[in-house]
This record gives structure tokens, C-alpha cells and sequence, in this order.
């Protein structure tokens, strides 16, 4: 997909609407976040599976609110969503948000972060039918946060190569399977996968085996029975000789009173192998030294980070997922001043 969102909601209208059954497929490219972008091919009985089944699952439809790049996957299923439901979506930017009630949006957490911090937006958010929550780990201080304030959430996960979020709060969309493979990595199975990656047969084959496509994700099977995402298999970071999952030091980190955002990344490293470096956004005055003990009450003390890195705000790329990219160059400079 290309161009701004008149471009493409008209674009995808076309395509949607088009009953040559041989019409050609979407392409959607990944957001890159660990690296160069992929081209994920998506047919339109895949786009539309997700579509249904999401409009199932919430129980409604109605317009949708456009408050993400049109252009990533996330975007194009607020617009496909909002079409499918006889809607133009609304583009936040340029149109503000709906008056009334019964409509939707689709935020990452950044984004629900910054908004529930103003009050105008908070008015609005309030009056959403739902708030699909995606792209990037959802902490439970956030959530909770939302639910406080009177927020409906529900968070998502997924990828292009699912045609967007295909499990919502931790439990498939209909006709969506998932399974755990070793070391916990998520596979999917289902109508709303992906064909191919464009230009990149050896890839495909790699991550789409036997019907199932095998995600970059690791998760648990909780006692409810809903699946719950660790991270990324890389977010596990090897120190040292051990094992450290990134997500559940940043989870401690955010729980801070004093900590606004962070990330937490595994950075090459000559003694260590990889070094836990954190990169904090402080919300008051939290001290840096303070902040090892703070991850070290509850996890292990090797857990805690070895560098910290304070920014004003972290570094994202154009869907509102953290650049882990710039990032990793904010680190080795830091290092050397």
C-alpha cells in the first residue's frame, strides 16, 4: 500500500469491492521495527476473514476512527473494518474524533499513553464502542490505567502476516488457531494468513510450514487458557551465560512511579556477550541507581540493567513501534560519551 489516507481507504474500496475473484492481492509491508521491512501478500478473502471475524468477536460495528498509518496493516483494517461496515472512516487528524457514541479506533500503546494524559481525548476515548490496542507489549499498569478511567480496551496481537490481530484478549478470533511450538514460539493457523512474502520464497517456507505460520513471538498458555505473549524469541537476552527476558524487566521498569515509558534491549557487548540496556523516560524524579534494586526485588539481581539510557521520549518508527534500531545506535553512543 502507498499514499496518504484519501489514497488509500479509495484504493482499498476499489479492491474490496472488486468481484473478479483473480483480483490481484494486497501488499502490506511489515514495520521493520528489527530490521528492513518485509512485503506480506494478503489476499482479499484473508483481509475479509479478519474483518468478519473481528466484527464477531466485538459483538458490533460502525464507523471506525483512522489514528494510525494507513499504509501498515493496523491501518488498513481500520479502513477495511469501517467500509465493510458502510462507514467512511474518520481520519483523526484531520477530522478530530466522532461525536456520539458506538464507533471505534485502534491505538498502540504510545499512543493510549499520551491519550489518556489529555483530557479532551480521554472525553472521547470514553465514548469509543471498543479501543484495539496492538502493536507492541501491553503492560498491566496500562491496561488497569484505561479500565480506571473508564476506557474499553481490548488488546490485540497479530501481524501483517495475519492480516492484523487475530487474538483478542488472549483468545482467538474465530476459525483462528494457536499453537505453541519449542521454546514457546507462537504459531497460527487460520483463513487470515498471509500467501507469501514478496520476492522472498526461502523466507515464506522458513515461517509458513504445514498450514501454520511460525511467528517470531514467544508466549505461555495461562490456566484460563488464554495466550499470553512474552516477547519476541530475540527479547530473550543472553548475558552473561543467562537467559533474560527484556519484556518482563521493562514490565518491572514501567511499574515505577517515576517512569513514564521505557524499552529494554540486549546490546552486543565484549564482556558480556549482550547487555541489558534500558532506556527510560522518567515521569518525575526517579533515580537512575535506584532503578537496579527496583527491577532486583523482584527479579534476579543479574535481571537489572547494566546501562541506562535517559531520553525524552522514545524513538518511533511511522505505525508508533519503538525504532529498536535507533535505539541500539542511542546505546553505543552513550557508551562511548
Amino acid at each position: 500500500m502507498r499514499g496518504d489516507a484519501d489514497e488509500v481507504v479509495a484504493e482499498l474500496r476499489a479492491w474490496l469491492s472488486d468481484g473478479d475473484p483473480s483480483a490481484p492481492a494486497l501488499v502490506v509491508e511489515t514495520s521493520g521495527s528489527t530490521g528492513a521491512p518485509k512485503r506480506v501478500l494478503l489476499t482479499r478473502d484473508a483481509l475479509l476473514a479478519s474483518v468478519r471475524a473481528s466484527a464477531a468477536r466485538l459483538g458490533a460495528t460502525g464507523p471506525w476512527v483512522l489514528a494510525v498509518p494507513p499504509t501498515f496493516v493496523a491501518g488498513v483494517q481500520v479502513i477495511a473494518r469501517s467500509l465493510v461496515a458502510g462507514h467512511e472512516p474518520v481520519v483523526l487528524e484531520r477530522s478530530g474524533w466522532p461525536e456520539g457514541t458506538g464507533w471505534f479506533v485502534s491505538l498502540v500503546p504510545t499512543q493510549l499513553t499520551r491519550k489518556l494524559g489529555s483530557a479532551d481525548d480521554l472525553a472521547a476515548l470514553r465514548r469509543a464502542h471498543t479501543v484495539l490496542l496492538g502493536g507492541g507489549p501491553i503492560g498491566g499498569p496500562l491496561r488497569a490505567r484505561a479500565a480506571d478511567a473508564g476506557v474499553h480496551v481490548v488488546a490485540t496481537y497479530g501481524s501483517a502476516e495475519t492480516a492484523g490481530g487475530c487474538v483478542y484478549d488472549g483468545l482467538p478470533l474465530d476459525g483462528v488457531a494457536v499453537a505453541l511450538g519449542e521454546g514457546g514460539r507462537i504459531r497460527i493457523a487460520g483463513p487470515t494468513l498471509f500467501t507469501e512474502y514478496v520476492d522472498q520464497p526461502d523466507l515464506t517456507r522458513e515461517v509458513l510450514v504445514d498450514g501454520w505460520f511460525l511467528t517470531s513471538d514467544a508466549g505461555r498458555i495461562d490456566e484460563d487458557g488464554h495466550l499470553v505473549v512474552t516477547g519476541r524469541i530475540d527479547d530473550v537476552i543472553v548475558s552473561g551465560g543467562l537467559n533474560i527476558p527484556g519484556p518482563a524487566v521493562a514490565e518491572r521498569l514501567l511499574a515505577h512511579p517515576s517512569i513514564a515509558a521505557v524499552e529494554v534491549l540486549g546490546v552486543p557487548d565484549a564482556e558480556w556477550g549482550n547487555r541489558v540496556v534500558a532506556f527510560v523516560v522518567p515521569g518525575g524524579s526517579a533515580v537512575v541507581d535506584e532503578l537496579r534494586d527496583w527491577v532486583a526485588e523482584v527479579h534476579p539481581r543479574s535481571w537489572a540493567p547494566r546501562q541506562f539510557v535517559v531520553l525524552d521520549e522514545i524513538p518511533l518508527l511511522p505505525n508508533g513501534k519503538p525504532d529498536r534500531q535507533a535505539l541500539l545506535g542511542i546505546a553505543v553512543e552513550d557508551a562511548i560519551s
